[in-house]
């Protein structure tokens, strides 16, 4: 016996609305609590390493005609301006609203720290295939779990990567239709565009829908293709060949070893350093994804996928894997609320509080107890000071760094000051052996100096220090300032030229 359309009760609007409300109201509440935890800190100015000013702030600032600091990378064209000139927008809206490098520094922090939102409704959507409780779970882990937080404003390609792989891997986990495989094709692509490393983590899900069906495999592709003839348009359009950076890129670093030069570690790098970050709470967090395990398997095999081609690597840092640790959170979400379904015979509402809360309590917890999250939240901070410091100062008119490596200066330099800057580097050529006298020599250019206190003997007379803070965990800089204008002649000593000379 069938039913006629015209037989069904219609559905009054005030019903509609509660059963949206009903069934999106906890997403939309945790949306806001995740906002409301990551906007803030695009205002803190740590930065995670130097790659979120000179592989993307710094090339959208010179895209828009400005003086920038151009890096090894660029140099030898290791790099896709695909970020970087999608960082342009936010990067000119930032300087229009709040000139002088503020503004330009904190708007893309807050673009990437919305994307990351995306995280958050991919863990509901996922936990929802199961139950509500799951759903509000996953979704609670992703939106307060410290390493996902601390990650989000920074404009990096490791959290953009992950903030549209998730939504791939949901959408191929699922029904598969043709155009959610379109959908996930190019969200894919645009992953691996923006972070090729991520390719094997996303083959996991690309090869599993295909398992499926073999004809998935045509919309999957279509829609990788629609992304990559775009990035393929934009190297054109910056005057490369298409995809010769990627080229260029596993020459310099696989081939020519280059990212050895920035350091080395051992395989378990990853695994060792995951486990004091995750400190006492490593054998929770392993039957959290135990239990996960039956939910969401391919997270799981995707994390460690990614790991381990990371492992091979010898040049290692921590964010490398941050689509791992976005993928274990959630499958480890999922499976602490099968926790909650054990425990609601008693109090539904009460066990969903104590595992959601069991969560917050972690990560507030682990957001400071070890020193390299301290250090973290604090890296970079002592830059912002200074710099702060020349930007509101208005007889400053150049700057030279004294004996200074420590790499946020210049960056931060160039988007706050935009005046000349000196580096005076003593394992530079030109001035090795000889720091003070190129200082004295080539002063007229600038009237500001920022350099180790230690140091303030080696300077002019007529610098005095201002004020200072530190900038690494043994090191106090300090601003030392002249009277007078600056007469900026050519000099050898220019940020780029330097770099060019030390080959960084």
């Amino acid at each position: 016996m069938t039913t006629s359309a015209a037989a069904l009760p219609a559905i009054a609007p005030a019903a509609k609305a509660e059963s949206f409300a009903t069934r999106y109201g906890a997403l939309c509440a945790l949306l806001l609590l995740a906002a409301a935890v990551r906007l803030p800190l695009a205002f803190w100015p740590n930065i995670v390493h130097v790659d979120e000013l000179y592989q993307y702030l710094e090339p959208a600032w010179r895209l828009l005609g400005h003086q920038g600091v151009v890096t090894w990378e660029w140099r030898d064209g290791i790099r896709s301006w695909f970020l970087p000139t999608l960082f342009g927008g936010p990067v000119a809206l930032g300087d229009w609203l709040a000139p002088g490098g503020w503004g330009a520094f904190v708007v893309p922090r807050l673009v990437v720290g919305l994307a990351s939102l995306s995280i958050v409704v991919t863990a509901w959507h996922f936990g929802e295939r199961i139950s509500r409780s799951h759903a509000i779970v996953a979704a609670f882990a992703a939106a307060v779990w410290f390493e996902l937080v601390y990650y989000a404003p920074h404009t990096l390609s490791e959290p953009l990567a992950t903030a549209v792989i998730l939504p791939a891997a949901y959408l191929l986990t699922g029904e598969l239709a043709r155009n959610r495989l379109f959908t996930a094709g190019a969200l894919l692509a645009l992953a691996c565009v923006w972070r090729f490393q991520y390719v094997p983590a996303c083959a996991v899900f690309a090869l599993a829908a295909c398992w499926r069906d073999p004809r998935n495999t045509i919309a999957l592709v279509a829609g990788g293709c629609v992304v990559l003839v775009l990035s393929g348009a934009l190297d054109l359009a910056h005057g490369s060949a298409p995809f010769a950076w990627l080229v260029r890129n596993i020459q310099q670093n696989l081939l020519h070893d280059r990212a050895s030069e920035f350091g080395d570690a051992p395989a378990a790098a990853y695994v060792l350093q995951a486990s004091i970050l995750w400190s006492g709470t490593t054998l929770l967090m392993l039957l959290a994804l135990w239990r996960g395990w039956r939910h969401a398997p391919l997270l799981i095999v995707a994390a460690v996928v990614n790991v381990a081609f990371h492992s091979m690597i010898v040049h290692k840092e921590y964010r490398f894997i941050f689509l791992s640790i976005a993928l274990l959170i959630i499958a480890a979400g999922l499976g602490s609320a099968d926790w909650v379904q054990m425990m609601r015979r008693q109090n539904p509402w009460r066990s969903l509080a104590v595992v959601c809360g069991g969560w917050l309590l972690l990560s507030l917890g682990l957001s400071g107890a070890t020193l390299i999250m301290r250090d973290n939240w604090m890296r970079g901070i002592g830059v912002a000071q200074l710099m702060a410091e020349l930007e509101a100062d208005p007889e400053f008119c150049g700057l030279a760094l004294y004996a200074i490596n420590y790499p946020f200066v210049p960056g931060r330099g160039q988007l706050a000051a935009r005046r000349p800057i000196y580096s005076l580097y003593r394992d530079d050529p030109l001035a090795k052996g000889r720091l003070p006298a190129v200082v004295k020599t080539h002063q007229a250019g600038f009237n500001r100096i920022i350099g180790p206190a230690s140091l303030a003997s080696e300077l002019p007379a007529d610098f005095s220090p201002r004020s200072c803070a530190m900038i690494s965990d043994d090191k106090l800089a300090c601003v030392f300032a002249r009277r007078g204008a600056c007469d900026a002649p050519a000099s050898p000593f220019g940020v780029n030229d330097v770099l060019v000379r030390l080959n960084y």
